[in-house]
């Protein structure tokens, strides 16, 4: 009799652990904090990882901080994936593609945004939060904005050729602006 009660007992706690175990694993992951990229997660976000995920979070926060809403923050974030795939890069369309100005002068685009010389010295646009910074005042003075298509109102800031590029990454920047958005404990 004694057997059996041990053996009972030590199956019933087997079942609990195979319930507990699970339960426990499926837990929700650590939040995520924009202003900590060690909660960034591992995996990426929508293909998007790293450096990429850290500049993303440099360009929400300086939107933030300006005033602007996640609308703003998602078009901000939109612009540096389809000019530098969120990457701070010190070359732009003329070192890699030849391209020039609509004048016939080469371009002098750098940086998260791709901001030619126009835009500041080289070490504001090498400047994440700099660079982002003056995208946003930019797109500030661009009437009814959030009333546009977002590619459009980038396509206002950035001027470039098609103002429909922008729109591919659209669905990208979303994704990157909820996760990295959520509220930190």
């Amino acid at each position: 009799m004694r057997r059996v009660a041990v053996s009972a007992a030590v199956v019933a706690a087997g079942a609990v652990l195979l319930v507990l175990i699970p339960l426990g694993l499926a837990r929700d992951p650590a939040p995520v904090c924009l202003d900590r990229p060690s909660t960034f997660p591992q995996a990426g976000v929508a293909g998007w990882s790293g450096e990429q995920l850290e500049n993303a979070a440099t360009i929400i926060r300086t939107a933030d901080e300006l005033g602007f809403a996640r609308d703003g923050q998602i078009l901000g974030v939109m612009t540096a994936m389809g000019e530098s795939s969120l990457r701070n890069i010190d070359y732009g369309d003329w070192e890699t593609r030849g391209w020039t100005n609509p004048d016939g002068s080469r371009t002098t685009s750098i940086g998260l945004f791709q901001q030619q010389e126009w835009w500041g010295s080289a070490e504001q646009r090498m400047d994440p939060a700099t660079a982002a910074r003056l995208f946003f005042e930019r797109l500030a003075r661009v009437p009814d904005w959030r009333s546009m298509a977002p590619s459009h109102a980038i396509h206002r800031v950035q001027v470039n050729t098609d103002r429909d590029y922008y729109t591919r990454y659209q669905e990208d920047a979303t994704a990157v602006v909820d996760v990295l958005s959520g509220p930190c404990e």
